[in-house]
C-alpha cells in the first residue's frame, strides 16, 4: 500500500514546530492517529511504526515533534513539573486545530503517554480513545534510577553523538531539559492519578514487563483510576519500547483495539 507523507510546519505560540501527515492510499478521512513520541524523541525515532499502523487500519496519521526536540523550536529554558500538563491542556489543542484535526485518537509513548492521559482527562471533543506505551503516572524510584543510569550513559558513551542525529544542535538542551526536571526534588512527588478519572474515553494501556523506566504498577494505577472503559497489557520479555521491542504484539493489540472503537461501539 502506497502512503504520501506530507511534512508540514506549525507556528505555536510563535514558536515553529515541525509535523508530518501520513495518508495511506484509500484511507478514510477520520479518525486520525496521533502520535505523542517519549521524552527524547522526535518523528524519526518512531521510525516506520506509525506508518505501519495507518496502513494496518486504512487510517491517517500524524506525528509532531514538541518544542525542544527534532527540527522543532529549541526550548525557552528549564522545564518546571508542570510542563507535561502544559503539552496536554494548552499545546496539544493548538496543535490538532492548527493540523485541522478533529476526530482522532490519540498513541503517546512514555512521555507522550502520559500527555495522552492528561489530555484525555480534560474530556476533550472529537477524542475517540488513547493508547499509551510505558506512561507514568507517578514517580517510582525505578524511574528515578533509569534516569540516573541514562545521565550515567550520556557522560560515558556515545548518546549524545546517537542523540544529535536527531536534535542536532539542540542535543545537549533536549537531554538536559528531560533529565533535570525528572531528577529535580521538586518533582518527586508528580502524580496524575487524581485527575484519571476525567478519563471517560477508552483506553489501552501497555508496558513491558522489564521497563527500565516504571514497574506494572503504572498499568495498575491507570486501570484503577480511569472512568472510561480500560485495557491494559503487560508484554513479557519487553523493556521500555514496546513497539519496537514487541512489535508484532504491540500492531496486534492496536489493530484490534481501534478496530474494535470504530466498528463495535464500545
Amino acid at each position: 500500500m502506497k502512503l504520501t507523507r506530507t511534512p508540514i510546519e506549525l507556528d505555536i505560540a510563535d514558536r515553529r514546530l515541525c509535523a508530518e501527515h501520513l495518508r495511506p492510499d484509500g484511507a478514510a478521512a477520520a479518525p486520525v492517529l496521533v502520535f505523542l513520541h517519549e521524552g527524547l524523541g522526535s518523528i524519526a525515532q518512531w521510525k516506520d511504526f506509525p506508518a505501519g499502523l495507518c496502513e494496518a487500519l486504512g487510517l491517517p496519521g500524524f506525528v509532531y515533534e514538541r518544542q525542544g526536540f527534532g527540527n522543532s523550536a529549541p526550548l525557552d529554558g528549564p522545564r518546571t513539573p508542570r510542563y507535561l500538563h502544559a503539552e496536554a491542556l494548552e499545546v496539544l489543542p493548538a496543535v490538532l486545530a492548527a493540523a485541522g484535526i478533529r476526530d482522532y485518537l490519540l498513541i503517546g509513548h512514555s512521555d507522550g503517554g502520559s500527555i495522552a492521559l492528561l489530555h484525555a482527562a480534560g474530556h476533550p471533543r472529537g477524542l475517540r480513545a488513547i493508547v499509551t506505551e510505558a506512561a507514568h503516572v507517578r514517580v517510582e524510584a525505578i524511574t528515578l534510577a533509569g534516569i540516573r543510569d541514562a545521565v550515567h550513559a550520556w557522560q560515558s558513551t556515545d548518546l549524545p553523538a546517537r542523540l544529535a542525529r536527531y536534535h542536532g544542535d539542540k542535543t545537549v538542551a533536549t537531554f538536559a531539559g528531560w533529565s533535570d526536571v525528572w531528577l529535580s526534588e521538586s518533582f518527586r512527588e508528580w502524580d496524575i492519578v487524581a485527575e484519571l478519572p476525567g478519563i471517560r474515553c477508552p483506553v489501552l494501556a501497555l508496558q513491558g514487563a522489564d521497563d527500565e523506566y516504571g514497574t506494572p504498577k503504572q498499568l495498575a494505577w491507570i486501570a484503577g483510576a480511569v472512568s472510561g472503559p480500560v485495557d491494559t497489557l503487560l508484554i513479557p520479555k519487553c523493556a521500555h519500547i514496546p513497539h519496537f521491542q514487541a512489535r508484532q504484539t504491540v500492531m496486534n493489540a492496536l489493530t484490534e483495539f481501534v478496530r474494535r472503537q470504530l466498528y463495535s461501539g464500545s
